[in-house]
Parts: C-alpha cells; sequence; structure tokens
C-alpha cells in the first residue's frame, strides 16, 4: 500500500536531506519545499512585520495544495515540511512577536483550521530535532543569502514551540528522531537505521525509540 510521509523540524535541521535519503533508499517520491519560490520570503527576512503575513498566507496556501495532491499521488511520498507547522510554529511565532496583528492571525486561524477539516493526515510524521547550536551551524555549512540573518534567539524561539506542538499532535503517530546525534547526511547506516524505525512505526509499534546502542551498531 502506498504511504505518504511528512518530515517536521525547525530550520537547519535536516529535512530535505532525510527526505532525498530516505526516497533513495526506499524508492519512494520525494516533495520538497519550495523555498525560492515563495516571492515574500527575501523581503520577509529583511522586515518580518511588513512581510509576515503575505509570506505566511502564501506558505498556507502553496503547502494546502501540495498536501491534497499528496494524498492522492499514485506512489508512496515523503514530504519535506508539514502543512501543521505553517500555523503552529512560524504564524504562532510571527504573531506572539508582535510581527503579524492580533486582527491578521485570527483570521489566518480560521482559514487554516478550516482547511485542516479537509484534509486527511499523513500516515506517519518523522520529526526531527537538535539544539540551536547544530542549527546554526548546518544553516551556515548551506550558505543562503537570506537565512544569513537568522538569530539562535529565533530558533530558539521555534524550538520551544516545536516542542509544545508535538506534545500535543495527535493526527496521525509521529517518530521523534534526534538529529544532532544521527548523521544520515554522511552514514548510510543511520538512514537504514531511520527506515527500519519507520517500518515499525507504520505496521503500528507505538513506542519507538532511537536507543544510543542502536546507533553505535549502524554506524
Amino acid at each position: 500500500m502506498k504511504k505518504f510521509l511528512a518530515v517536521a523540524g525547525n530550520i537547519g535541521v535536516g529535512k530535505s536531506t532525510l527526505v532525498e535519503k530516505l526516497c533513495d533508499l526506499l524508492g519512494w517520491q520525494p516533495y520538497y519545499e519550495p523555498v525560492a519560490e515563495n516571492p515574500y520570503l527575501k523581503d520577509f527576512y529583511n522586515d518580518m512585520q511588513t512581510w509576515a503575513f503575505h509570506s505566511q498566507v502564501y506558505f498556507l496556501t502553496h503547502r494546502m495544495q501540495s498536501h491534497f495532491e499528496l494524498l492522492n499521488h499514485a506512489s508512496s511520498v515523503v514530504q519535506d515540511r508539514t502543512v501543521y507547522e505553517d500555523a503552529n510554529i512560524f504564524a504562532r511565532n510571527l504573531f506572539l512577536q508582535g510581527n503579524i496583528t492580533q486582527r491578521d492571525y485570527a483570521t489566518y486561524r480560521e482559514l487554516f483550521d478550516l482547511f485542516i477539516t479537509m484534509l486527511d493526515p499523513p500516515d506517519l510524521v518523522l520529526y526531527l530535532s537538535a539544539p540551536v547550536e547544530t542549527l546554526l551551524e548546518r544553516i551556515s555549512l548551506r550558505g543562503r543569502d537570506f537565512e544569513s540573518t537568522i538569530s539562535g534567539d529565533y530558533l530558539s524561539q521555534l524550538n520551544n514551540l516545536y516542542k509544545e506542538w508535538i506534545q500535543g499532535f495527535n493526527l496521525c503517530p509521529v517518530l521523534h528522531i534526534p538529529a544532532d546525534k544521527l548523521d544520515f547526511a554522511h552514514i548510510p547506516g543511520h538512514i537504514e537505521l531511520i527506515a527500519s524505525k519507520v517500518d515499525e512505526k507504520l505496521h503500528g509499534k507505538e513506542e519507538v525509540f532511537f536507543a544510543p546502542e542502536d546507533i553505535k551498531r549502524y554506524q
């Protein structure tokens, strides 16, 4: 049976890399977050208060459409970033920072909540987590100009919202992947380990962990 997996996690945590490596191993279809296509993103990083609402509405509209298409995809797919993060992480953080007004945020949430009732969830969410130091290092290494102004404080705020969101997320099973403990970009065994844990979750196992001895064995 075809499966729909979605990868969630903070900026720089390794979502796109995991999607690529996992799909190469499983022979599934990757779907990447089209960062460069958002016409507001560069302006957003330069002036969040002016462009935050515009950018988030664009992301929401695009990702809702992508989610619907992936639900009906002919083969198994892995999506880079979930639709749930748009509202519960990024839009919420911008509202809490004062970069989205109460009126605009209420409108955004009404739109999001309506869309969510119309869409089935993925079969599994892969949640990647890492400390801010790891995120900053990886963001620096990939060298995107529009990400050069992202601060540690901003990433820390997002990390806190991610923890809050994932603890209350119950629309589908979640596999928590400690991205700072696994080098799936360079160690094939770590991708094999993740794939084995994915299989366990898809077959209904509730408690799935990445034990240190397992990580070492797959080095």
